[in-house]
């Protein structure tokens, strides 16, 4: 495939009926974006037949593209090897579920086009529209708080699932980051933001997906992961 002007990047495991409105709507919001673009579905592991349905969407559409591991590999490690596979000098990804809003996708693009190095949606900005459970919205704040407190990211929310790159100015980054799952996001951020690093942070729609839920061990997961990075940022130097 020829270089793209934008890459976008759908992560999924076991969510085939997400996946089956994503591909479509992804075509349709990206074409109105620009007409040199691919989609990559760095499918990781499925047991659900995602993969079968993504190749039978590449026989059709030369802007579909499938990564596929057989394995397991966690959310972070298959977004670093999406990444790096991606033809577009700006990169974007978003959650299958389409949780975030897709008419932002424009203004996620634009971001990087006017100069930004990273763009991220929000679901903490006074001016976001977020609808999810109580519990979570806790969690999420009180998160969002560590990271601040603990990391020093000048962010308000590290992990939505809507975030674009200039892959040229991302890369170097991608090699340093050690989770391979969902603390992926946070460790990019802060690492480059302690780079110096331009990061746009805009407020979206978002609407939490169905069956997503926060369990205990998901939050002590993230506490441990936060202090484990400050330790090699500190500590270590890594």
């Amino acid at each position: 495939m020829a270089v793209s002007d934008v890459t976008a990047i759908i992560p999924v495991f076991n969510d085939r009926p997400a996946l089956e409105r994503a591909i479509p709507v992804s075509l349709e919001i990206l074409a109105q974006i620009t007409d040199e673009f691919e989609i990559i579905v760095a499918e990781d592991g499925s047991t659900d037949g995602s993969a079968t349905f993504v190749r039978e969407y590449e026989k059709n559409s030369s802007k579909v593209r499938l990564l596929h591991s057989d394995e397991r590999l966690g959310r972070g490690t298959a977004l670093n090897r999406a990444i790096r596979e991606a033809q577009g000098s700006i990169v974007c990804y978003y959650d299958v579920d389409l949780a975030t809003d897709m008419h932002h996708l424009p203004e996620l693009i634009e971001a990087i086009r006017s100069g930004a190095d990273i763009a991220t949606g929000s679901r903490l900005l006074p001016e976001s529209d977020i609808r999810r459970t109580e519990g979570r919205e806790i969690a999420s704040r009180s998160y969002n708080i560590l990271v601040r407190a603990i990391l020093g990211s000048r962010l308000f929310d590290h992990q939505c699932g809507f975030k674009a790159f200039n892959k040229a100015k991302i890369l170097p980054i991608i090699s340093t980051i050690r989770s391979n799952h969902w603390f992926w996001d946070t460790e990019l951020l802060v690492r480059a933001q302690r780079r110096g690093y331009t990061v746009t942070e805009f407020p979206v729609r978002w609407r939490a997906g169905k069956g997503t839920t926060v369990r205990l061990k998901d939050v002590f997961g993230m506490g441990s992961s936060i202090l484990r990075l400050w330790w090699q940022i500190h500590v270590s130097k890594d």
